[in-house]
């Protein structure tokens, strides 16, 4: 995260770049809890589809 500003400014200054935008993806919650997965999806997987 440190790094980021730096990492902008570079990428601001090349000549092809319209915008810049940031990812949410570090502020995310990744983890997902009481998550079952669908029987018929559970059989696919099974035998290799």
């Amino acid at each position: 995260m440190e790094l980021v500003e730096d990492a902008v400014d570079k990428i601001k200054s090349l000549s092809f770049v319209k915008k810049v935008d940031l990812s949410y993806k570090p502020f995310l919650k990744t983890e997902f809890e009481n998550s079952k997965p669908d029987k018929a999806k559970e059989y696919d997987y099974k035998i290799g589809i």
